[in-house]
């Protein structure tokens, strides 16, 4: 019997072993994955911006694809579906809803000049009011998951998240709104290179003299300079050129971005699997409160930048640009492919409470 007890101690102890082993593992690959996940992001959407650029695409229609996508969660939304487990997608969702508001917007009014008087556009409020109509429409639907509620109103959602991108589009191009700032762009050298060689005189400050201004009188200091030595002048316009990359190399890394973000969505969702299993809470909670964050930092960044430089519009549009986002198509996208059939249950009143409060503090404050 003493044999028997000793045995079995020893059996719990190395399966609590294994068990420790398997989690810190799978955090550590949670955590590795992150940064593989926000690469792609940022490669994707640098190199789609520039390739739009260069085949001729209008600047409006890069702004809406760049700008206020939460295209990390929507990787992450269809790769928890794709393994069956919708709860950590809605999850995700609502928790990087709540992130957006309460931890990047916030950030943003906390970090902005000391003293400074905030003072909102008429695009901001537009914004703004928009997304507590929106959140105020999706609160009941995610709590009553029917299915034919769920399959009708996913449909409805996705049709106006694209209602949404043209309405907005029109609105740019006649002036009446200003472009969102792009949220995952705060990091890509070759994509400013580009766009100050490509930029066009209608982007142009008029009180800033053009390129076309400099470049005489630059060539005539240079040669001043140097006795106007042709193989001086030869160098000086193939560095310039160099800086201009091929289609080709953009291309190529925008599909580098693409499998990167494809492969991340994929590991961060199985690993966030992992760990919920080996844990025992819920995918739901996980997704709310540690996936959500996880997945939110440029968000936080760039609110942190914008609201330090007194840009509170860009504020402004970042987070209400990745609500509408994660609330319309995400969340569209998890209704019309479950019909309501969640794995571990209903969203909870509290998280929706918290989701609909803070839009509503937004709207008000803006």
């Amino acid at each position: 019997m003493t044999t028997i007890s000793v045995n079995s101690s020893a059996v719990s102890t190395d399966g609590d072993c294994k068990n420790g082993d398997a989690i810190a593992y799978n955090v550590a690959v949670f955590i590795s994955t992150l940064f593989l996940l926000e690469f792609g992001a940022d490669k994707f959407v640098d190199h789609t911006a520039i390739v739009a650029r260069r085949t001729g695409i209008p600047d409006t229609i890069i702004a809406l694809l760049t700008a206020g996508a939460e295209w990390e969660e929507l990787v992450v939304v269809v790769a928890s579906l794709a393994q069956g487990r919708p709860s950590l997608a809605v999850g995700n969702i609502i928790g990087s809803a709540i992130s957006n508001i309460l931890g990047a917007f916030s950030l943003g009014l906390l970090f902005r000049p000391t003293g400074s008087h905030v003072e909102f556009d008429r695009s901001s409020r537009i914004y703004s009011l928009c997304l507590l109509v929106i959140t105020t429409f999706v609160v009941p639907i995610i709590y009553f998951s029917q299915r034919i509620i769920w399959l009708v109103c996913g449909s409805v959602l996705i049709a106006l998240f694209a209602i949404y991108l043209i309405s907005i589009g029109w609105a740019i191009s006649r002036g009446s709104l200003t472009d969102p700032e792009d949220s995952d762009d705060d990091s890509s050298d070759d994509e400013s290179d580009t766009l100050s060689i490509e930029s066009t005189p209608s982007v142009r400050s008029p009180l800033l003299p053009s390129h076309e201004q400099h470049e005489p009188e630059y060539r005539n200091e240079l040669d001043q300079r140097v006795g106007g030595s042709p193989e001086v002048t030869g160098v000086t316009n193939v560095s310039s050129h160099r800086r201009r990359q091929s289609l080709g190399y953009h291309v190529g890394l925008l599909v580098l971005g693409f499998l990167a973000v494809c492969l991340a969505g994929y590991v961060l969702s199985h690993a966030a699997i992992n760990v919920t299993d080996a844990i025992g809470i819920s995918d739901m909670l996980f997704g709310i409160v540690i996936l959500a964050i996880a997945t939110t930092p440029p968000e936080k960044f760039v609110a942190v930048l914008s609201g330090n430089r007194g840009h509170v519009g860009i504020l402004v549009a970042n987070t209400v640009g990745s609500n509408v986002f994660l609330l319309l198509l995400c969340l569209g996208i998890v209704m019309v492919d479950t019909s309501g059939n969640i794995n571990e249950g209903n969203v909870k009143i509290p998280e929706l409470c918290i989701l609909w409060s803070s839009t509503l503090a937004l709207t008000i404050s803006v």
